[in-house]
């Protein structure tokens, strides 16, 4: 990890030195700039082809369409979760892999959605026109809700597209994306983990990789493969060294406009209670897993995710913790350090946030256990929590709800509760047990008293000691974490999908006469979480906006559309070349990798675990083609959501999928530099070779074009 503090010091005093940086808006793409560097004019039709032929994999990440009949690409660890829950102890669908000969063979997913970018709009306007400088910061935000209820609704009765706003710049833009929705997908392929996660957590965020990192799924439309317009070509001519690429996707995250005081609130206190968080659960899930094989495919999903979420954090928290990277952050105007905060009408923006973030320091790990659920880490619990809220929140106008709730939402989040997979009771047990005992230890317990007087519905009694916490005694509680664990999981009915369409057709009225133990538990602690969330928003969200919005105007009148938004999990461009780089060793880093590197690979290693490549690749060795591209980096600007990506060429034709980043690139959540940091893809080619010489398909390939 020592390896990425010189680059990011390096790209932090160059990084607006590098064309190929950016997560571009289509409508804003970056079309000059690609001419001059690439000669490639970038027109519309390959924009909009590009944009339609791309999609977003509910909330895990990216894929795009590659046929007329609804096949759509991604990685193989985007669509792990689907795979393990379309998994039985006699079939793993991970280990094992899984192949449709037929269309007939095809697999449904429940409760998973594909979605279509089909309309953006630029709706800023319209969301802040009742908003002016004077409008106190909540306030403000009260009516920009109202807004964005009301263009939502307008936007969705008008286009038949599931509608929804979103924040760009922190607060300075807002934009409305309509998308089309698949809700019928079905698993088409996908290969055995052992070749498709080759490698490994050793191997995560390194290059050279040898993953088949892909997957291939269909959109149905009336019980029919889907018929679809924009889809993406398969290249069957390969790629070159210096090749001019495009990665189109749903990038995550990225902080790169945060002020200096903003990145040091997620140096000290969001990163590390994230990683407390991820090291603790890594620690209970390995242990679990290690029990059983049955118990190992249960967990092996959440567990992947904990691991890669845990690596990629530490990187980051490991940039932000180098001293000499802040030298490279010069302070805003407004942003030095001062011994009292200005009057509040005469503090800068930055002087705002800073004022704003000083209020969470303390306070955010408990809005983040109790609002944001990381206390109650059960499947369980958020589908009793969405029923609870559902009921209560319908009974409001739309633009006065909570917005996850809005009418535009209700749809996607009734898929979400009914959807009917596997939940195993004793992996809920295990979690829950882990997140309440998080709970039990943050603040000495003091939170936990609370939450218990909560949870068992004396409400008002835990307000009166929240109002007087040092005139009495935290005692130890009324059940242990385990104990409530079980009593919830256990008790609770919502396991079957019959009585969750009860409940939610039911309402009010039926959640209140309920006598599950979950939905109790839901209702009892709900306006402890609440009452977290409304603080939180006034004393740090919307001053937050308020004082991002003012600096994104700033910005505006000086760079115009030159500038990009941070990532927000919607449609972006990026560009770049197939490049590959030196790194700190002095080692040239070839950009491919090929076949013969994979058994070189696994030879060296013993063929021992994470480094045995799946059975069938080992039975067909003599059959394959060792000069097949297997995976290629890319100076490509994407994070985290970009995972399943296509990776395209100047002629719309996908040539790759993005799967990861090089471990130099973790530095792209804050700042983007092509010195080392790359995009990690699978070519194409190898899921070629792949479906040819090991599942010996006709079908899938003829569907591609070959």
């Amino acid at each position: 990890m020592k390896r990425i503090l010189p680059l990011l010091i390096f790209c932090f005093s160059l990084s607006f030195l590098y064309a190929d940086e950016g997560m571009w808006l289509f409508d804003a793409a970056p079309k000059q700039q690609i001419k001059e560097k690439y000669g490639f004019e970038l027109t519309d039709q390959w924009l909009e082809h590009v944009q339609k032929s791309t999609a977003r994999f509910g909330r895990r990440g990216s894929a795009s369409f590659v046929s007329s009949q609804g096949l759509i690409l991604t990685n193989h660890h985007v669509g792990a979760r689907i795979l393990h829950e379309l998994s039985t102890p006699e079939n793993n669908l991970v280990e094992n892999g899984f192949y449709a000969k037929i269309f007939e063979d095809e697999l449904k997913c429940p409760g998973l959605e594909i979605l279509v970018t089909m309309l953006s709009k630029d709706v800023t306007a319209q969301v802040n026109a009742e908003v002016n400088a004077d409008t106190p910061p909540e306030e403000a935000r009260r009516l920009r809700n109202a807004a964005i209820a009301a263009l939502e609704k307008e936007y969705t009765e008008n286009t038949g597209l599931r509608c929804e706003v979103t924040t760009l710049f922190q607060g300075g833009a807002y934009y409305l994306y309509g998308y089309k929705v698949y809700t019928d997908v079905r698993l088409v392929w996908a290969p055995e983990e052992s070749i498709g996660a080759f490698g490994g957590d050793p191997d995560n965020y390194e290059f050279p990789r040898y993953c088949v990192d892909a997957a291939f799924f269909r959109a149905y439309e009336n019980g029919v493969p889907a018929k679809i317009e924009h889809f993406l070509k398969w290249n069957f001519d390969g790629i070159q060294d210096g090749e001019l690429l495009f990665v189109s996707g749903f990038p995550g995250r990225t902080e790169r406009s945060f002020t200096r005081e903003h990145l040091q609130f997620q140096r000290d206190v969001f990163f590390p209670w994230r990683l407390q968080k991820l090291f603790r659960r890594e620690a209970v899930f390995a242990a679990f897993g290690n029990k059983s094989l049955e118990n190992q495919r249960r967990i092996s999903d959440d567990l992947g995710s904990v691991q890669n979420f845990r690596k990629r954090a530490m990187g980051q928290l490991l940039g932000l913790q180098t001293p000499s990277l802040w030298d490279g952050i010069q302070p805003s105007a407004g942003e030095m350090v001062v011994q009292q905060m200005p009057p509040e009408d005469e503090r800068t923006p930055e002087e705002r946030i800073k004022q704003a973030l000083s209020w969470a320091t303390v306070r955010y790990p408990a809005y983040d256990l109790l609002e944001g659920a990381e206390a109650f880490n059960s499947q369980m619990f958020r589908i009793a929590r969405n029923l609870v809220r559902l009921a209560y929140e319908s009974e409001k106008p739309s633009a006065e709800r909570l917005p996850e709730f809005r009418d535009d939402r209700l749809a996607s989040l009734r898929t979400t509760i009914l959807a009917d997979t596997p939940i195993h009771e004793d992996v809920e047990i295990l979690k829950l047990t882990d997140s309440l005992s998080l709970l039990r230890e943050h603040d000495g317990g003091k939170i936990w008293t609370l939450f218990e007087l909560s949870a068992l519905g004396s409400r008002e009694h835990a307000l009166r000691r929240l109002a007087a916490p040092d005139s009495w005694s935290w005692q130890t509680g009324f059940k242990s974490p385990r104990e409530w664990a079980i009593e919830l999981i256990r008790g609770t009915k919502l396991f079957d999908v019959a009585e969750r369409e009860r409940l939610l057709d039911g309402g009010v009225k039926a959640i209140e006469a309920s006598t599950d133990p979950m939905i109790q538990f839901a209702r009892n602690v709900d306006q402890l979480a609440r009452d977290r969330r409304s603080a939180y928003e006034s004393n740090v969200d919307a001053p937050v906006t308020a004082a991002y919005a003012e600096l994104a105007r700033k910005r505006f009148e000086e760079h115009g559309t030159s500038i990009y938004p941070d990532a927000t999990f919607t449609l972006r461009l990026s560009y770049g070349a197939v490049k590959g780089y030196t790194d700190d060793d002095g080692n040239k880093i070839a950009p491919f990798t090929y076949v013969s590197g994979l058994f070189d690979r696994a030879e060296f290693q013993q063929f021992r675990p994470p480094f045995d490549p799946a059975q069938t690749w080992k039975d067909a060795r003599e059959e394959l083609d060792m000069t097949v591209p297997f995976n290629f980096v890319s100076t490509n600007d994407i994070v985290g959501g970009n995972s399943g990506s296509p990776v395209i060429n100047t002629r719309g034709e996908v040539v790759g999928t993005a799967f990861d980043g090089n471990i130099y690139s973790l530095s792209n959540n804050f700042v983007y530099c092509d010195k080392q940091g790359r995009c990690v893809s699978v070519h194409v080619a190898v899921i070629v070779e792949t479906l040819l010489k090991i599942n010996k398909d006709e079908r899938i390939l003829a569907e591609l074009g070959k």
